[in-house]
């Protein structure tokens, strides 16, 4: 794609090349004002992966030649890469692409194309530990902002299992399940169904490792065996504009019941509905996620 074969000129244009091609339409961005070019532009790229956009600049051009796994990642699934083109990025990047006995958090092109149709409504994809990999901005305009958590990482399971000793992972605005107790051991019983699917996942030994470890009820519920997976919720969000909001929140998976697909919306015809697009539109202008 350049005349200059080394590796971080190679990466920049490749990067380009798949940026170039990609039109804001299918990241789910608002159309704009008129555009020179029909791609993403790299300020677009940066919010969707989540990275400064001197950092893109300075990977297109050459001199940022060795991004870690986590950006690497964050640019494949803002680029809506299949799995071979995000294989190549990682080899570009002299990185190991991501093990197939390891969780992915990898995101399809043919996924990306329906959360982007879904509109307004609050969406966040989870990965098979419960890791969150990406949100759309009605999610962050209803229950807050997840880029806030530290280390911009955030684990569903870990959220409901806290570990004694460490500050709660609370990256939103409060939020209540009006059945936590059987939230909670579905999320144990849908941990333990992904052992079964990555069972040399080191990532997912080291979660259940940990909250066994550190969380009492955790410990409890796995020990009980139970094999499952959540599915729906009910929650009140306690939003900061315009108070508790009611939603239904109904998880979805993929072909191979990897990725889970959380949507969250309010009943029609009801004040709660109303509720709702007042917080999507209080918090319009928070970003998309990753």
């Amino acid at each position: 794609m350049t005349g200059d074969s080394t590796p971080g000129a190679t990466l920049g244009a490749t990067l380009r090349a798949w940026r170039d091609r990609l039109s804001p339409a299918a990241a789910g961005l608002p159309p704009g004002r008129s555009r020179r070019a029909t791609g993403l532009r790299r300020e677009e790229l940066a919010d969707l992966s989540g990275l400064s956009v001197d950092y893109v600049v300075r990977l297109e051009q050459g001199r940022a030649t060795t991004p870690s796994a986590q950006v690497v990642a964050a640019l494949a699934r803002a680029l809506q890469l299949s799995t071979a083109e995000r294989d190549h990025l990682f080899s570009l990047a002299r990185l190991a692409p991501p093990d197939r006995g390891e969780i992915d958090d990898h995101i399809p092109p043919g996924v990306h194309r329906v959360l982007h149709r879904l509109g307004d409504v609050a969406v966040a994809v989870f990965a098979a530990d419960w890791e969150l990999v990406w949100w759309n901005r009605g999610w962050s305009a209803l229950l807050g902002d997840p880029a806030s958590s530290e280390g911009g990482r955030w684990n569903f399971a870990r959220f409901h299992f806290p570990v004694a000793g460490r500050p709660p992972v609370t990256p939103h605005w409060p939020v209540v399940s009006t059945s936590d107790s059987a939230v909670r051991a579905a999320v144990v019983s849908d941990l333990r169904s992904a052992t079964g699917r990555h069972p040399h996942s080191v990532r997912l030994r080291r979660l259940i490792a940990d909250l066994r470890a550190g969380n009492a009820d955790f410990a409890a519920l796995w020990s009980a065996g139970a094999v499952g997976a959540h599915r729906e919720d009910h929650k009140v969000v306690h939003h900061p504009s315009v108070g508790p909001v009611t939603v239904d929140c109904d998880v979805l998976t993929d072909g191979d019941a990897a990725l889970k697909i959380v949507v969250m919306t309010a009943a029609p015809d009801t004040p709660d509905e109303t509720s709702y697009r007042l917080a999507l539109v209080a918090g319009a202008a928070t970003p998309a996620g990753r």
